[in-house]
């Protein structure tokens, strides 16, 4: 499969959005994950996708769903494995302590978004420990604003996604068994995803929301409010195991 990825690369062929798809299922099964999708990634765009974060795994989940590409901080790039893994998906890797920087990365991922690519985003800008919602951070989604000019329709579509963590083994998870797969910085990467494969058998709901509409006039925060409130309500639903209003 890789070197059919890297002719896509090289070449810029649709080929490139696909494969990964299909690596990423591949490796949710040897992992053991479960996948469960409720809802789906909207068919309209300019797309954002804007999700919670509890570990690199979210990246297999989301993956193994559509084809996507993510947003990524430059430390990504370095990390074994998943380093490589990132750069063969051609993941936007940003670096936002520079802001003379920002610009040029916000119309990268603004023109990918034109071109009909999913783009995810992790608003919270850090990984949570899976039992919450950390608060999201509004300029983040500079990128969809920037994308507007390149809109059909004038309007970017930004769509709540929550990832949650919720089976081991067939049983219900607890918050406490939920530190089995978050991953906070502090922890390294390698003896992480061991602790995931000798587990075996995660169980995980995406949730896909209703889009909010990011056009011309929109108030940023008040966009970004709206779809962190989505995101919380989705994630807490399946984490108590009821639907939460």
């Amino acid at each position: 499969m890789l070197p059919f990825q890297l002719v896509g690369l090289y070449f810029d062929l649709r080929l490139r959005r696909v494969l990964p798809r299909y690596w990423h299922r591949f490796a949710c099964l040897v992992l053991g994950m479960k996948v469960r999708v409720h809802g789906r990634p909207e068919v309209r765009r300019p797309l954002m996708l804007a999700s919670n974060h509890t570990s690199w795994s979210d990246i297999l989940v989301l993956s193994s769903i559509d084809d996507m590409v993510f947003i990524a901080k430059t430390e990504v790039a370095d990390w074994p494995i998943f380093g490589t893994l990132a750069k063969l998906q051609k993941s936007v890797f940003v670096r936002r302590e520079e802001k003379r920087s920002t610009g040029d990365q916000a119309n990268d991922i603004a023109e990918r978004m034109a071109d009909g690519e999913i783009v995810v985003l992790f608003p919270e800008g850090t990984t949570s420990d899976g039992n919450r919602l950390l608060p999201i951070k509004s300029s983040l989604f500079g990128a969809a604003a920037m994308a507007l000019p390149l809109a059909p329709e004038g309007v970017v579509y930004i769509q709540p996604v929550a990832i949650a963590y919720t089976g081991l083994h067939g049983m219900p998870m607890g918050r406490y068994h939920r530190s089995i797969v978050s991953w906070p910085g502090d922890v390294t990467l390698v003896p992480h995803l061991m602790g995931i494969m000798r587990s075996m058998a995660l169980e995980v709901d995406v949730c896909f929301g209703e889009p909010v509409e990011y056009r011309v006039g929109s108030n940023r925060k008040q966009v970004s409010a709206k779809v962190e409130a989505e995101i919380r309500r989705m994630l807490a639903s399946k984490l108590l195991g009821r639907e939460i209003e």
